[in-house]
């Protein structure tokens, strides 16, 4: 029986089958020997396929995982050299962020990009919380929103808690499988309630004096908006290492320096000091944005990422 998997809490998972039923399952062992460097072999939006647990009744065992068109992984916080994957076969990833209450580090979003540009996954990113901003950080969204939006990423910019209209939000959901992911209290749960009232996600505050959200969502887990679209939550994440990127490989998953790649003077140009390098030429043409090119020496300067 094919299903796909709704969500993981780590021992068992809930499926949907095609049918419309669903069931808890558990997997079997050698699914956690098959890669030793990825700590959840099964993750949500897996299609699999499960048989009757004799076990336990009414339960299912997973035997097989579906080849997956693309997952979004990062570094596991849990083991050293280890990835984790948040979700599977999506057609977009959402990030909510907000300058504030908590803030968002463009280093932090730009590493999200990288991780889903590594695998063609579209991205957005969701500013929110528009209603607590100064008229200097509305300006500082506005030329975020230039800057993302000329590499190919989408941009919205909200405030989930006042505005009664999402419709804009809810357009770019729509018929699509959607992973969402940000910093504990950005307001991913509060935008699922107000978007599918049955979906009641537990809500929790910000420290003041932190400027950190609680952790609500505990495990991954997809809903339905309605019969075409579904939104996968995750547990907010603090720190996103990225995983399984050769340095080499990493100007390629920055769009508008993929565009340049194979005109400086040096085939292996790392671009961080070589003379004829493009991509260093574009930065101080402004044609590249400075914060652009420091996330990417960031990303470049983490030895223990990649491989």
């Amino acid at each position: 029986m094919k299903a796909q998997v709704m969500k993981s809490t780590g021992s068992w998972y809930l499926v949907h089958f095609e049918s419309g039923e669903k069931m808890e399952c558990r997997i079997r062992g050698k699914f956690r020997l098959d890669d030793k460097k990825i700590t959840n072999p099964i993750a949500v939006g897996d299609w699999v396929e499960v048989e009757k647990d004799e076990q336990h009744k009414g339960k299912g065992i997973i035997t097989a995982i579906e080849p997956r068109e693309n997952y979004l992984i990062r570094k596991s916080t849990r083991k050293a050299k280890h990835g984790h994957i948040l979700a599977a076969n999506l057609d977009q990833v959402v990030l909510m962020a907000t300058l504030t209450f908590p803030r968002t580090s463009i280093g932090f979003i730009d590493r999200f990009l990288v991780a889903a540009e590594s695998f063609r996954i579209p991205q957005v990113v969701l500013f929110n919380k528009k209603d607590l901003y100064s008229e200097k950080q509305l300006n500082q969204i506005e030329e975020l929103k230039h800057l993302y939006e000329d590499i190919g990423v989408g941009f919205l910019s909200v405030s989930v808690f006042e505005d009664k209209d999402l419709s804009e939000v809810q357009d770019v959901l729509q018929n699509k499988v959607s992973l969402l992911a940000g910093h504990s209290g950005v307001g991913k749960s509060t935008l699922l309630n107000k978007l599918a009232p049955h979906i009641d996600q537990k809500i929790g505050e910000v420290s003041t004096f932190a400027n950190k959200g609680t952790h609500t969502t505990t495990f991954a887990e997809m809903f339905a908006l309605d019969r075409d679209t579904y939104v996968i939550d995750t547990p907010g994440i603090k720190e996103l290492g990225l995983i399984d990127i050769y340095d080499e490989e990493i100007s390629h998953f920055f769009p508008e320096m993929r565009d340049l790649l194979g005109s400086c003077k040096f085939h292996n140009c790392t671009h961080t000091h070589e003379p004829g390098c493009v991509v260093i030429e574009a930065v101080k043409e402004g044609e590249i944005a400075m914060s652009r090119y420091e996330s990417y020496l960031s990303i470049l300067d983490d030895e223990d990422t990649y491989r």
